[in-house]
């Protein structure tokens, strides 16, 4: 199977396309720049460059390239900039624009599509885990444009998986881990957020799932992300802190205590998954595992008891 996977600069994009040769599929990796910039394991891998916001250049290019599939893990994801309004065209050329075009080259050459999206299409209120087909109502411009990207890509393609998650973790990309080994490192105590409820995913973990989908044809919207039931940020930092070997304190505080954000953030990033175990793909690991082999991927020590 020949795939083509955007975004492989960032955390999800390098997984999914290192997945992919693993699996011995032909696994075509993209960006915007003239070759790959990330760790050294994808560099034997075929590189295109693709500016995904050219809708020209995207047709002629899948064209010619004639994927299988494409696993469109492109975005624009810094959701406190994406508020600023110097940075509102790109954000809807990244987020809107071009899974448009993705999901119109697919078209026109029988490729299957994956996109990936987020829980900020919802509100982010209530504490009921968000099911695939509830209403949609965007907290934020991020969350806004990237539901907008759905819709544009589901007016072009049937042949569409929509794969929404949350919380992401990989080791190919700045994240929410990395940031707090590196501000625990150098401060004895951290406030972190108590109030907003979700389930860490790791990137390893999602693109074996994509791999899997990518070879069916059981195309719809689905949620992803690690088992292990739902925790906080705070929560989630003192796992981070205890696997590590750690001893910096969490202080948990509210999001309004918290402040700096200029975006909205979700309260309630609870995802239900049901829909993706009815389709036949397996469960994520538990999240504290994954948490447990992402850090040895990164070089630190775990403990696990």
């Amino acid at each position: 199977m020949k795939v083509l996977v955007t975004g492989v600069n960032g955390q999800l994009g390098h997984d999914v396309a290192l997945e992919l040769a693993r699996r011995g599929h032909d696994a075509v990796c993209s960006g915007s720049g003239p070759a790959y910039r990330g760790t050294d394991d994808l560099t034997e891998l075929p590189w295109l460059s693709l500016d995904v916001t050219d809708g020209p250049a995207v047709s002629e290019q899948i064209a010619a390239l004639r994927p299988d599939a494409v696993i469109h893990c492109s975005a624009w994801t810094a959701v406190d900039a994406a508020e600023e309004p110097e940075n509102r065209d790109k954000v809807w050329a990244l987020n809107v624009t071009a899974p448009g075009n993705i999901a119109a080259a697919c078209a026109d050459t029988g490729a299957k599509m994956l996109l990936i999206s987020t829980d900020y299409v919802f509100d982010g209120t209530g504490d009921r885990p968000w099911r695939p087909e509830d209403a949609a109502d965007p907290c934020n411009e991020y969350g806004r444009t990237k539901l907008l990207g759905e819709r544009a890509a589901a007016e072009r393609l049937d042949r569409l998986f929509i794969v929404r998650t949350a919380w992401v973790f990989g080791a190919n990309g700045k994240n929410f881990v990395k940031t707090m080994l590196r501000l625990g490192a150098a401060r004895d105590d951290l406030r972190v957020v108590n109030d907003q409820i979700g389930t860490p995913t790791y990137t390893a973990d999602l693109a074996r799932l994509l791999a899997d989908m990518a070879q069916t044809d059981r195309y719809g919207v689905y949620h992803a992300s690690n088992e292990g039931g739902y925790v906080s940020w705070c929560g989630f930092a003192r796992e981070i802190f205890r696997q590590a070997g750690m001893d910096t304190r969490v202080l948990g505080v509210s999001t309004a205590e918290y402040g700096r954000s200029l975006a909205r953030r979700p309260l309630n990033s609870r995802l239900d998954k049901s829909s993706l175990y009815a389709a036949g793909f397996a469960p994520l690991p538990d999240w504290r595992d994954a948490l447990g082999r992402f850090l040895k991927e990164i070089g630190y020590g775990t403990d696990q008891s």
